[in-house]
């Protein structure tokens, strides 16, 4: 069962978009120099729909997106989480930050509206960076996404 430690409103990981930030637990991508290391354990609350429900209705009236954020355990659940967001709140966006450098084969894209790919590799640096190897996507039509890892630089 997939978990999460905590969730926050933030402002800067989905470019436009006030954003439902879910921190998932027992991320196996345990990237080196990783800033939220404590979300590599597996702990946390179990994520089910009903819990996802409550925290989008707990802050309905501010959020425009949900994102998944801190490890991909089990990506086929985080799949399902992002088809009941599309189902129950049609008019929400949904994000995934995964560190993988893929999107696995039992996740589809056209459930997401972000996607954010690639390990976290220091010397590479994050989002900011020009140098850094993680990409954010976001949707354009269907399974078709555009690179806006740029909208971050300065």
């Amino acid at each position: 069962m997939l978990k999460y430690v905590n969730t926050g409103v933030v402002f800067q990981e989905i470019p436009d978009e006030v954003t439902l930030a879910v921190n998932l637990s027992g991320c196996p991508c345990r990237c080196p120099g990783c800033h939220s290391r404590y979300l590599w354990q597996d702990v946390g609350t179990p994520l089910t729909p009903m819990e996802l429900e409550r925290m989008v209705r707990a802050n309905a009236s501010g959020i425009t997106c949900v994102c998944f954020m801190g490890g991909d355990a089990d990506p086929a659940y985080v799949g399902v989480l992002a088809r009941y967001i599309r189902r129950e709140h049609p008019g929400l966006k949904v994000g995934w930050y995964s560190g993988r450098q893929r999107v696995p084969a039992v996740v589809r894209k056209a459930d997401f509206d972000y996607l954010k790919l690639g390990p976290y590799i220091a010397h590479l640096g994050c989002l900011r960076e020009r140098t850094t190897n993680q990409r954010l996507y976001k949707k354009v039509a269907g399974d078709t996404f555009a690179d806006i890892t740029s909208r971050f630089w300065r």
